[in-house]
């Protein structure tokens, strides 16, 4: 079943755990004065600080929080350049009143800080599990948590940009909140760091201890991720919504035990084991519906992504909200699957940044739904998400966010915007080179509206632009309408990012897949299939160990 907040008896204590042996190749003999001792666990501890910071961007703060470690158990070096992050992050938590006074000024900026001691406080969770995970001493699990590890880490800078993002550009709270965030996320990115080393660290000393690779295999023969246990994939399978009994009915003319979907979820059962079900009858539903963390393992179905509909129309430029915090559905608590339903923001073009679908739940699926709005529709907050099946709309960026999403055989609709708007489909906000994320979009079909045809080569149309640093976007076997600019992929500003960002086609189709006049970026590449098979949900999302078999037909691993 998917993971609790605090996960024992995992095998990343088999690669950290296993280098206990370590401490025989340098652990100094037992002789000589307590000072030769203590000076050759010195010189041992440096030694393997050294190594372990050898991956990092940031290698003078990577030894500087390791250089107080007198150990040579590689798993208290680990635990340690956790707690320092945490630490960090703490700090930036902890907000000076005098930054409080002047954001009490105005009602945007109070908003957008109280928003930031929402989003430290996931992250310090976040840091709090990976502790957890680390400090487990329990090495008997095969399972492989070390991608799990990963995601949380990222989680932590994704809510740490989240933050910052909630602030107007002309904030002059926003540049202090960035500035109090550097240490957090340079810490943060060394332990990423630090996790990505592991398997060349043990090398270096001589233990073959291997990690378990991940699966080329994108998905299972069925169809669905393999992260799935048998119980899903017959949920998933099931297209007679009678094979699947749900815990809950939701109907708006009485006739289920619900007539809002929040009701529903507010009934969740404590101490629930296994699968929450809940069945939404045709019907438009106007609410707002979080899955808060602490409901994990939800599945939602609905009758048809067209007939049932979760619809909002909160924005930023009429509510004064938030991005984030605008979105008509919210899926936070890990393990959420929602299959057949529709989700919407109608605040429209002039509504600026308006989300209809936020999911920072790890290990989610949405299988045939429809995300439509216009910017910012779909906003992939943190952690793994795979996307199959869908329909998604929408105008300025409007497929971004933090997290690591696939979305694949799916149709990506370009909407008409206001005049004197470009539209870009994507904006990724990969902030660290060390961070596990970034977006996919696999076997799909980019489309222009209706609305659009007459005049898509008026309107520029671009694949996406780099919103952060390390932003990492590939397109892959999928067909692009002519409507796509030839460059392809644009600036976010001048030439912001345009030195650290990935971005990556290969074997598209369609006129609009010519890649002879694209950006001459050196950051963006033409790939091979050997390098597209790193961004299959196999080995992108960590496949092999949750996206088992399901019940459709799908493309395994690349089509060519």
């Amino acid at each position: 079943m998917l993971r609790k907040v605090v996960i024992s008896a995992i095998s990343l204590f088999l690669i950290v755990g296993a280098v206990i042996g370590v401490a025989a190749l340098v652990q100094p003999h037992q002789k000589g004065s307590d000072g030769e001792n203590e000076a050759g666990n010195i010189s041992a501890s440096m030694k393997i600080a050294n190594q372990l910071c050898q991956p990092s961007d940031y290698k003078e703060a990577c030894t500087k929080t390791l250089s107080s470690v007198n150990s040579t158990d590689p798993k208290e070096f680990v635990k340690h350049a956790i707690l320092a992050a945490s630490d960090a992050v703490t700090k930036s938590f902890n907000f000076s009143e005098e930054l409080i006074v002047k954001a009490s000024k105005d009602k945007r900026e109070k908003m957008a800080l109280d928003d930031c001691k929402e989003l430290l406080d996931y992250a310090v969770q976040e840091l709090q599990a990976s502790m957890s995970m680390v400090g487990d001493s329990d090495l008997h699990t095969t399972n492989n948590r070390v991608a799990e590890l990963q995601s949380w880490l990222s989680a932590v800078l994704a809510y740490q940009e989240t933050c910052v993002d909630g602030f107007d550009d002309k904030s002059t709270i926003k540049p202090i909140i960035q500035q109090g965030f550097v240490n957090a996320s340079q810490l943060t990115d060394n332990v990423l760091a630090i996790i990505s080393g592991l398997s060349d660290f043990l090398k270096s000393m001589g233990l073959q201890f291997n990690i378990p690779s991940n699966s080329r295999r994108l998905l299972g023969e069925d169809g669905f991720p393999t992260w799935f246990s048998g119980a899903d994939r017959k949920l998933l399978a099931a297209q007679d919504k009678g094979k699947v009994k749900p815990n809950a009915v939701v109907a708006q003319d009485g006739s289920g035990q619900f007539k809002t979907i929040s009701a529903a979820i507010a009934a969740y059962p404590n101490k629930l084991k296994g699968r929450y079900i809940i069945y939404v009858k045709a019907g438009t539903y106007r609410e707002y519906v979080t899955i808060d963390k602490k409901k994990p393992n939800v599945f939602i179905y609905g009758d048809g992504p067209r007939k049932t509909i979760v619809t909002g129309s909160k924005s930023f430029a009429k509510d004064g909200l938030g991005t984030w915090k605008t979105a008509t559905f919210v899926a936070e608590a890990d393990g959420f699957i929602a299959k057949s339903i529709g989700f919407q923001n109608t605040a429209g073009p002039d509504g600026h940044q308006a989300v209809a679908l936020r999911v920072s739940s790890d290990m989610s699926a949405f299988l045939n739904c429809r995300m439509d709005g216009y910017q910012d529709t779909l906003l992939y907050q943190a952690k793994r998400q795979f996307y199959r099946n869908c329909v998604i709309s929408g105008t300025v960026d409007f497929i971004f966010g933090y997290g690591a999403a696939v979305i694949q055989n799916s149709l990506i609709v370009v909407r008409r915007p206001n005049a004197n708007q470009q539209n870009s489909v994507t904006a990724d906000g990969r902030k660290e080179n060390h961070a596990t994320t970034g977006l996919v979009i696999h076997n799909c079909r980019i489309v222009p509206e209706q609305k659009l045809v007459a005049d898509r080569f008026k309107i520029p149309t671009y694949l996406g632009r780099p919103w952060k640093p390390f932003s990492r976007t590939v397109v892959m076997e999928s067909e692009l309408a002519d409507f796509i600019q030839p460059a392809g992929w644009m600036p976010w500003a001048g030439s912001l990012h345009l030195d650290t960002l990935y971005y990556a086609e290969y074997a598209n189709r369609g006129a609009g897949a010519n890649t002879n006049k694209r950006v001459n970026w050196k950051t963006f590449h033409v790939i091979n299939r050997n390098e597209a098979l790193r961004f299959t949900a196999g080995q992108f999302l960590q496949g092999a160990a949750w996206i088992k078999n399901a019940g459709v037909p799908v493309l395994l691993g690349l089509k060519r």
